[in-house]
């Protein structure tokens, strides 16, 4: 079975095919590293658009889920949480995140978002 695996790479149509998809996936890689943010002014603006991309996706043009969470957390536990204590939660549960092995950008936007809303939350008098 492994003899015939081998063979197959080293037939040259097959082998070619390999070292082609090979390129193709070194290129996707290098764009995708390219593209990432690097710097904490590049992170914050890439939170800023996520703010926005999962606001246009989910809510009513921005991202405005908080009220309803924290309602729907008192409905089931009987704690009261503000929205500013909830998008809190949300950040801490991305610093958690952040510290378990592999680092994953993912974790860094999205808390950067969820302080920035939570700081909004807070100036428009729903303090923690």
């Amino acid at each position: 079975m492994a003899r015939k695996v081998l063979q197959s790479f080293l037939n040259p149509p097959l082998a070619l095919g390999a070292v082609m998809l090979g390129r193709l996936l070194t290129q996707a890689l290098k764009h995708m590293t390219d593209e990432a943010p690097q710097t904490a002014p590049q992170i914050l603006k890439e939170a800023a658009n996520t703010i926005a991309t999962r606001g246009a996706e989910r809510d009513k043009g921005q991202e405005r889920s908080m009220g309803a969470t924290v309602e729907m957390f008192r409905a089931a536990t009987g704690h009261s949480v503000t929205e500013t204590q909830g998008w809190l939660f949300m950040a801490l549960l991305k610093v958690a995140r952040s510290q378990g092995g592999t680092v994953k950008l993912d974790d860094f936007l999205d808390g950067a978002a969820y302080m920035a809303l939570a700081g909004e939350s807070a100036l428009k008098g729903d303090q923690a």
